[in-house]
């Protein structure tokens, strides 16, 4: 990707989200000099800021992803059972925009439907080899409450509805019917080591800089 197309689709972003009401904290306007600032350590650390990713497939609108992290532990919290044990992120699914085919290691995660379009996923529970299980029914929780699909069959998320996802459920995910505002809640989040995708592909982009950056990606720190 462009470092200038990064940009405008950041500035877009923040506009969308603001159109829900939601405000960002304030290291969402850090100019990249203070972001690697020493002010900014543990921000840098958690992952905390901007992501935004085609999978270094350069198709953004068809494959893609934008996210957030507002929030996330360290991952020896996990190792002792105690202290920030949790992440969150908002995410943006454009309209018909694939996010691919992956589960998690270790992070299990509320996929909640924030407002705008529908949120389609496919899901799937992994194969005693730890591959895609097509050809079985998955049962995962959907606001509480169970839901069975049947291979092929996938779960539509109107807003205000959300999906549990535990380590090993393999999803994939895609807005219709308008961009989607997209929240989630999880246990400590690595993006780096916990993302396993089943056609191989990178989780973060190759960056062009064909401009100066306004903010820092994630993957920039």
């Amino acid at each position: 990707m462009k470092r200038s197309e990064i940009n405008h689709i950041k500035t877009q972003a923040q506009a969308f989200i603001q159109s829900f009401g939601v405000v960002l904290p304030p290291f969402a306007d850090w100019s990249p000099e203070k972001m690697r600032s020493p002010v900014a350590e543990t921000i840098r650390s958690r992952g905390l800021g901007w992501d935004i990713t085609d999978y270094a497939q350069g198709r953004f609108d068809e494959l893609g992803l934008f996210l957030f992290t507002l929030r996330n532990g360290e991952a020896q919290d996990l190792k002792s059972g105690r202290g920030m044990l949790y992440a969150e992120k908002l995410l943006i699914s454009k309209d018909n925009q694939l996010s691919p085919m992956h589960r998690h290691i270790i992070k299990a995660e509320d996929i909640i439907n924030r407002g705008g379009g529908d949120l389609v996923l496919e899901i799937h529970a992994s194969d005693p080899n730890g591959g895609v299980d097509r050809d079985n029914p998955v049962t995962v929780p959907s606001d509480a409450c169970p839901v069975t699909l049947q291979p092929g069959e996938h779960l539509r998320l109107k807003p205000g509805q959300s999906v549990t996802l535990m380590p090993g459920i393999w999803h994939a995910f895609r807005a219709e019917r308008g961009d989607c505002l997209i929240g989630e809640v999880s246990t400590v989040n690595d993006d780096r080591t916990d993302n396993v995708f089943e056609k191989p592909i990178p989780r973060f982009s190759k960056v062009e800089e064909d401009t100066e950056p306004d903010f820092l990606l994630v993957s920039d720190y």
